[in-house]
C-alpha cells in the first residue's frame, strides 16, 4: 500500500493551484511591475509565475521520483507524482491564458503550451503511468528556469536600466552554457532512452501506443526548437561581443 507523503498534503487540487498562479500573475501585473512599460508588463508577469513554478517543480518532481522505489518508464503514477503533474498543469493553463490574451499571434508559444499540457494531462488522466519519464523531462525543462527568467527580465529592461544591462551581460554566458548542455545533450539522451524503452514493447498494455508516441514527438519537437533558439542566441552573443571588441581596438 502506498504511504501518504507529508508533502502531498500540501499540494491542493488543480483549481486551487490554478487560482494560486492566477493571483501571482495579478500581483505581478498590478503591483510588482506596475511602473514598467505596458509593452513589457505582461512578459514580466509571465516570468514571475514561471519563477513560482520552475524551481519548485524541479524539487517536487525530484522528490516524487525518489520517493517511489519502483519508478520506471512504465511504472504506475503515485499520488504524489499526480499532484506534481497537476501543479504544472495549473501553471501552463495560466501561462496559456496569458498568451491568448496578450499575444494571440504567438502561435509557437501557444502551440508549445498546448502540446505540453497534452503530455501532462494524458500522463495524469489517460495513461496513469509514465510519470517518471514525464517528470524527469519536466526537471530537465525547468532546471534552467530561475536563470532564464532572471535573464529575460534583465533583457526586457537592459536598454533603459544600466543595472539590468549588467545583469544581462553577466547571466548570458552561464545561462547559454547550462541551457545548451541540458537541451542539447542531456535532454536528447534521456529521450533516446525513453524511446528505446517504449519501442521495445516493455510498456505494452500499460501505456497506449498513441500516448507514448505522441510524448516522443512533442518532446523531440520542443527540444529541436530549443536548440534552434539557443543557437541563435549564441550567434547574437558572438556578434555583440565581437562588435564591442572591434570598437575598443579602434
Amino acid at each position: 500500500m502506498e504511504t501518504q507523503s507529508p508533502i502531498l498534503e500540501s499540494l491542493p487540487p488543480l483549481p486551487f493551484l490554478f487560482s494560486f498562479f492566477f493571483i501571482v500573475y495579478l500581483i505581478a501585473y498590478f503591483i510588482v511591475f506596475r511602473n514598467w512599460s505596458p509593452k513589457i508588463r505582461p512578459e514580466a508577469s509571465s516570468c514571475l509565475i514561471s519563477l513560482a513554478h520552475g524551481t519548485p517543480a524541479v524539487f517536487l518532481s525530484t522528490y516524487a521520483i525518489l520517493a517511489d522505489s519502483s519508478s520506471g518508464f512504465a511504472s504506475v503514477n503515485t499520488r504524489l507524482q499526480n499532484s506534481v503533474l497537476e501543479f504544472s498543469v495549473a501553471y501552463f493553463l495560466m501561462d496559456l491564458l496569458h498568451y491568448i490574451i496578450f499575444f494571440p499571434s504567438d502561435v509557437l508559444f501557444i502551440g508549445h503550451h498546448l502540446a505540453t499540457l497534452f503530455v501532462f494531462l494524458t500522463c495524469r488522466y489517460v495513461a496513469s503511468h509514465g510519470a517518471f519519464a514525464v517528470l524527469t523531462l519536466l526537471i530537465l525543462a525547468e532546471v534552467t528556469s530561475l536563470c532564464q527568467n532572471l535573464w529575460t527580465l534583465a533583457n526586457a529592461r537592459r536598454r533603459d536600466v544600466e543595472f539590468a544591462a549588467k545583469v544581462y551581460d553577466f547571466l548570458s554566458p552561464p545561462f547559454y552554457i547550462l541551457y545548451s548542455i541540458v537541451r542539447g545533450f542531456v535532454g536528447p539522451y534521456f529521450v533516446y532512452r525513453m524511446g528505446a524503452f517504449y519501442i521495445s514493447g516493455a510498456a505494452e498494455g500499460l501505456i497506449p501506443r498513441w500516448v507514448w508516441v505522441s510524448w516522443i514527438v512533442v518532446v523531440m519537437s520542443a527540444i529541436s526548437v530549443s536548440i534552434l533558439w539557443i543557437s541563435n542566441l549564441w550567434v547574437e552573443l558572438y556578434r555583440d561581443r565581437t562588435g564591442k571588441l572591434e570598437k575598443k581596438t579602434r
